[in-house]
């Protein structure tokens, strides 16, 4: 049985950068927390806390200490708390957050109507709304963008994890609402990518493994677009895999999401070599 990884899987830059900020940020006897997961897999979230760093999902459960913005961002207004507590603030937002961000702003000071391409109850989503304004809009299908009505001045963005293909058909749907429509292109290089290595991948072997969180939007957006190609699985970790999915298998693909650590991709690779 052959076993090949994705060109193109794993940790990206963002996730490198809030992981090794957060690991920094851990000193013995003082309390560091970050608001919200530092990112979205439960392993290294659980790695971070036996060395000292916890989670908290409000300020309100914060008394003192360090405070660590998580990759995804957050809204003017926490940070505006946060100077209010004195608390000593980590920022680990990923840059490309932040790109989306300040894009969003500068749309909406502009004057433009913004609308953010992308799950609108995803974190990162929430925290280009609000730096956007109240009167900013997130849609996530073609249906949503259908019902959209006109504007004088429209000003697009996306989560920087969205699928390519899919942010090109909704921004399609956009076209006849308005006749003056800017597109602020926010989507990471790296999500590009990581999805094209892994449906190329995806059309050369029998069965696809997904590693990452569940609860990982760019994760199970890579196992979408793999299962669009051959029989895939979505695993957080090796303890997952099952003999039966291998019956007649003769070629196994691995890739991986964005905040899915080196050290499961390896566990799950040298698990399939010995099937």
């Amino acid at each position: 049985m052959e076993v090949i990884l994705a060109d193109n899987l794993g940790f990206c830059y963002g996730v490198k950068r809030a992981i090794q900020l957060a690991e920094d940020s851990a000193v013995p006897g003082q309390v560091t927390n970050t608001l919200g997961p530092i990112i979205h897999n439960p392993q290294m979230v659980a790695k971070l806390a036996e060395n000292g760093v916890g989670t908290v999902n409000s300020l309100d459960e914060v008394k003192g200490g360090t405070i660590i913005i998580r990759s995804h961002g957050v809204g003017p207004a926490i940070y505006e708390r946060i100077e209010a507590m004195g608390l000593n603030m980590v920022d680990a937002t990923c840059p490309h957050v932040r790109k989306a961000q300040s894009s969003a702003k500068m749309l909406a000071d502009e004057g433009y109507q913004v609308v953010i391409i992308g799950e609108k109850h995803h974190p990162e989503v929430r925290s280009i709304i609000e730096w956007a304004g109240e009167g900013a809009v997130a849609i996530e299908t073609e249906e949503e963008a259908e019902a959209l009505p006109r504007y004088g001045k429209l000003g697009v963005v996306a989560q920087t994890t969205f699928s390519v293909s899919k942010f090109k058909q909704i921004a399609e749907r956009l076209i006849d609402k308005s006749n003056d429509i800017k597109y602020l292109r926010t989507i990471c290089t790296a999500t590009d990518q990581r999805q094209s290595s892994a449906i190329k991948l995806a059309g050369e072997v029998d069965l696809m493994l997904v590693i990452g969180g569940k609860n990982s939007a760019n994760t199970t957006r890579l196992a979408q677009l793999c299962s669009d190609k051959c029989k895939t699985y979505h695993i957080e970790t090796a303890d997952e895999l099952r003999d039966e999915w291998f019956d007649k298998i003769k070629k196994i693909g691995i890739t991986a999401g964005a905040s899915t650590p080196d050290w499961i991709i390896k566990e799950v690779y040298k698990k399939c070599q010995k099937k």
